[in-house]
């Protein structure tokens, strides 16, 4: 890993109405727009779903790097993200996200060493240590 701190820079370029695009060096570009919550067109990523993407794509990133560092052999994870966004005192923001992950382990794992590592996961993704929401994890492990 490199050293702190990491630095994240994107691009975005917009006219006046359609589609933004977002870009990033070596990374293609993505259509986005508002969501139809939000009276956008849909059929393109919104900030919002980018956000709770973001969720659950570092929990996977998460628990492989513990999954790796802890030598646990694990066949698949599927994992569904979940954000709920409230307006409060005026201001919308996100108040929770809910991470539910169906972890495959091969026959014989210890079952609940697995389910520590998902919740240690959890506990280290940056993403969400990097928000105020409230979150919450559903694990479970299957044979």
């Amino acid at each position: 890993m490199h050293p702190f701190p990491h630095h994240y820079q994107v691009a975005a370029q917009a006219q006046p109405t359609g589609d933004v695009s977002i870009s990033a060096k070596d990374l293609p570009a993505l259509a986005t727009n508002a969501p139809v919550e939000f009276d956008g067109p849909g059929g393109r990523w919104s900030p919002e779903a980018l956000l709770t993407a973001a969720v659950a794509d570092c929990f996977v990133l998460s628990f492989r790097a513990i999954a790796r560092a802890s030598k646990l052999d694990w066949a698949g994870l599927d994992v569904e993200a979940q954000g709920t966004l409230e307006r409060i005192e005026g201001v919308s923001r996100f108040t929770r996200f809910e991470v539910t992950a169906r972890l495959k382990v091969p026959p014989g794992t210890d079952s609940a060493r697995a389910q520590k590592l998902l919740e240690k996961a959890e506990a280290i993704c940056l993403i969400t240590n990097s928000l105020r929401a409230e979150r919450h994890l559903n694990a479970t492990v299957l044979e």
